[in-house]
């Protein structure tokens, strides 16, 4: 399940994405429009200038900018850094210890298919594609 780390984090970026590129949008503008409390905007978007995928200035004039075009970034990629590894099972994070019955498992054919099919899916939708409505055509509305 994805958190709403996650969810925001992708909210903040997409909110980014819509503002002029050679400017800074402070922090209070875009809580308010996403509707994100200051204080959890703040931890999100340290983690998302710490791997620079974002930009922070301080100070008058400062607040935050993508430091790449829209079409640069994948929803996997801000994900993941906002929620940790996004395999399945525990036996599949890259950081799992083999697991004694991998030889003999059964299912972990099925594990792995499903894990490449989330990993593709999330890495090959960009916040342009977002942007753009580009994913596929919903009848539902959704509010993550």
């Amino acid at each position: 399940m994805i958190s709403t780390k996650g969810r925001y984090a992708l909210r903040v970026m997409l909110d980014l994405a819509q503002q002029d590129p050679d400017h800074y949008t402070p922090l209070d503008e875009i809580a308010t429009r996403q509707g994100i409390s200051k204080k959890y905007l703040e931890i999100i978007l340290k983690v998302l200038v710490r791997e620079k995928l974002l930009k922070g200035l301080r100070g008058k004039g400062g607040g935050y900018r993508l430091t790449r075009a829209p079409q640069e970034y994948t929803v996997g990629e801000i994900l993941e850094l906002t929620e940790g590894s996004l395999a399945i099972t525990a036996c599949l994070q890259a950081d799992a210890e083999i697991c004694e019955k991998a030889d003999t498992c059964m299912t972990l054919p099925m594990w792995k298919q499903f894990d490449r099919m989330v990993h593709d899916f999330f890495y090959h939708i960009t916040l342009e594609d977002l942007l753009q409505g580009n994913i596929g055509n919903t009848t539902h509305s959704c509010h993550v």
